[in-house]
């Protein structure tokens, strides 16, 4: 399928081909018909991909003062390097979509293949969205208008922050799309409206709707109107939906509006705020955001968890329903916001229109051929991207790769560091299928999907490397094992015992059906980090037990993150910590035989000391810290051992203590061992060998590791 994309270092926008999405839990996988380009927020995109480095940076002082604090802890070129890669992956533009369901995800309630709908879905072909995104279009309402259903609630938002009753009078600062739209919504609800905007061709169409306009490129002064307007007692309430750097649309929709009346952000503005004009009048001033309640919250929108309609009676999906039934009822009329149609094929010209102000715009619409059958099912879950080309490293003894995973680690980590191996590329998966493409792109892959049962039933691949989230590692490992391929997973191997069990089990009947080294091996990259592998090579000339201590700043991660969720994260001492008993137990060489984990407060997930007991003798603590701040660096690591001491620094600086011919070694960059992991694991699949990790280590620290995190 086609869909368009922008790179935000560029600014670059381009139709890309990209695999059909394969239809998620709680999802709605639906070919689009219509769908709406969002003037301001696509406008200001361009904007901010044409924008130079010094000019991306002044928009985003915030991220600027986040890579200043990296360099200094991780080095240089870690850091740009991980800036880079965040600025060249593609981003899907479009948010107002319209087509017909062709495939529904489990859980699903109230939809079914068929149903015409609208969602927040991008401007492509097939789009995959979650349900509680998605809304059903009443007959009598055309794809055309109901692509405008997203936008429209916007603004619909904004209005019911504003609690309007009839006959109240209330100004609408901005009158662009979502501008217009609530001029046509406040009429509905019986209120008197008075437009503003610095566009006089704007001003013109808001005045169709038989409002009060004040055209502000007249200099008219919109206080002074205002109070003309309503015989000195001011707006009841004035919404902003201009887009503007400045404190004025604020400062003086304070100033416009009756004592107690209210002020709504839409749009964007300064928020210097004047605070005796609010204080003297008491004015309410909110922010709106987006569609509604619902919006950013993963329990809605993710798993489909609604708020009960008595607590909560207008979500972003009740709004979605509440606009389409008004243009059912001819109460709101988007087509007559309609400046430019295109068919999707020329979308481009779209964005040029925009960028170039060849001509005024306002609502663009592009158009989707209406599918045939057979059109229907030609969305393929795979891609062809390049074909393979034949050369030395294409032996028969050499790895050939599916890559499940495109996220950010993949990208800016794995990837490269697989890439280095000289093992052949074959195929990567993906969820959305744009990152797989994006990535297959970048580091040569011949194809691209969807579905990992391309990958497992495909008899030239022979190793598959899993990088998804963690809750679906497990059942991907099994499958892979099953499918006689080499695995390298990320961590956790698995979230449950349970799991653990049934990957265990699985990899045992593959050895006595097979009786061949299948690998399995996990991303405990730390153990083959240089200044790692140094301190194993002193330690292992000491005689006796060794303390060890962990120190890890690991940062604050919000409740809502996936990470942090039980269910797909498993929590961050399966997910992250793991890597530090890892370590511990990689150092000591020596299996666990204790373990205990203490709680900065009851539940705490992730602000924790756990201590490790060894059966040599040896013990280690690791202070997970999530409480901390992110100027001190994450990682450091103290090993007391024969009246000797090493002290390792975030993978940077390594130094030691009493050691004869030893003082430190130092790296401008962190180096955690990620290459050398991958390329240890590819030379143990061509020489036959075991797998650099011994297997049971990797199912002694996952169990560990789950026991802690349930303890």
């Amino acid at each position: 399928m086609k869909q368009i994309l922008q790179n935000l270092k560029t600014g670059k926008i381009r139709f890309e081909e990209t695999p059909v999405q394969s239809v998620e839990d709680g999802c709605l996988l639906i070919r689009t018909r219509k769908s709406l380009i969002s003037s301001g927020t696509e406008r200001m995109l361009l904007e901010f991909g044409k924008a130079s480095y010094v000019e991306k940076a002044k928009q985003q002082p915030d991220r600027v003062k986040e890579v200043i604090r990296k360099i200094k802890t991780d080095g240089f070129s870690t850091t740009m390097d991980a800036v880079f890669e965040k600025l060249e992956r593609p981003l899907s533009l479009g948010c107002s979509n319209a087509g017909i369901v062709t495939a529904v995800g489990r859980n699903v309630r109230d939809f079914k293949v068929g149903d015409r709908v609208i969602s927040n879905g991008s401007h492509a072909e097939f789009v995959c969205v979650p349900q509680n995104l998605c809304a059903r279009i009443p007959e009598e309402v055309c794809f055309e208008d109901a692509a405008f259903a997203v936008i429209s609630s916007i603004g619909l938002q904004g209005i019911r922050l504003a609690c309007p009753t009839i006959g109240e009078t209330v100004a609408v600062m901005g009158l662009g799309l979502i501008g217009l739209l609530c001029v046509q919504l406040l009429q509905a609800n019986g209120c008197i409206v008075i437009g503003m905007d610095i566009d006089g061709r704007k001003c013109d169409l808001a005045r169709k709707f038989g409002i009060e306009v004040l055209d502000l490129s007249k200099f008219q002064d919109p206080v002074n109107a205002v109070s003309a307007i309503t015989e000195g007692k001011g707006a009841d309430a004035v919404i902003i939906t201009a887009s503007t750097k400045s404190d004025k649309p604020v400062h003086d929709a304070a100033r416009m509006c009756r004592k107690r009346g209210r002020v709504i952000l839409v749009g964007t503005a300064g928020l210097n705020l004047d605070r005796s004009v609010f204080y003297e009048k008491e004015i309410f001033f909110q922010v709106s955001c987006s569609y509604g309640p619902g919006r950013y919250d993963p329990e809605y929108e993710k798993k489909g968890n609604d708020y009960p309609l008595g607590f909560v009676r207008w979500t972003e999906k009740r709004n979605f329903d509440a606009v389409l039934q008004l243009m059912k009822d001819r109460k709101l009329d988007p087509k007559s916001l309609i400046s430019h149609r295109f068919p999707f094929e020329e979308a481009l010209k779209a964005y040029e229109l925009m960028e170039r102000q060849i001509e005024p715009y306002l609502g663009i619409v592009l158009d989707y051929k209406e599918a045939t059958e057979y059109e229907a099912d030609k969305g393929s879950k795979s891609v062809r991207l390049i074909e393979r080309t034949k050369g030395a490293s294409y032996t028969e003894k050499n790895p050939v790769i599916g890559f499940i995973g495109a996220g950010n680690f993949a990208g800016r980590i794995l990837l490269p560091a697989l890439k280095g191996t000289g093992a052949r590329l074959k195929t990567i998966a993906s969820i959305s299928g744009l990152t797989g493409t994006y990535l297959g792109k970048k580091f040569h892959f011949e194809k691209t999907t969807t579905d990992p049962e391309d990958i497992f039933k495909d008899t030239d691949i022979n190793t598959v490397f899993i990088a998804t989230r963690h809750n679906s590692h497990a059942g991907l490992v099994i499958s892979a094992l099953k499918a006689g391929k080499h695995v390298f997973v990320e961590k956790p191997l698995a979230l449950t015992l349970v799991e653990l069990e049934k990957i265990v089990k699985v990899y045992n009947d593959q050895l006595e059906e097979n009786d061949e080294n299948q690998i399995l091996m996990i991303g405990f990259n730390r153990r083959f980090a240089p200044s790692v592998v140094k301190s194993k090579e002193l330690l292992d000339g000491a005689r006796g037990p060794m303390s060890m201590a962990m120190m890890v700043n690991a940062g604050h991660i919000p409740s809502e993150h996936w990470v942090q969720d039980r269910d797909i994260g498993g929590g961050r001492i399966i997910g992250e910590a793991c890597h530090f008993i890892d370590l511990l137990r990689f150092l000591a060489n020596s299996r666990i035989t204790r373990q205990s984990i203490v709680r900065l407060q009851e539940r705490s997930a992730d602000t924790v000391t756990i201590f490790l007991g060894f059966e040599n003798g040896s013990m280690g603590t690791i202070h997970y810290f999530a409480n901390g701040n992110k100027v001190f660096p994450k990682e450091r690591l103290e090993i007391f051992s024969n009246n000797k001491i090493l002290q390792l620094d975030n993978f940077r600086k390594l130094k030691g203590f009493g050691w004869e011919g030893f003082k430190q070694i130092r790296s401008i960059n962190q180096d955690k061992g990620h290459r050398q992991e991958v390329m240890r694991f590819i030379n143990a699949i061509r020489k036959g060998e075991a797998s650099p990790i011994p297997l049971e280590e990797i199912i002694e620290i996952t169990e560990k590791s789950i026991l802690l995190e349930n303890e």
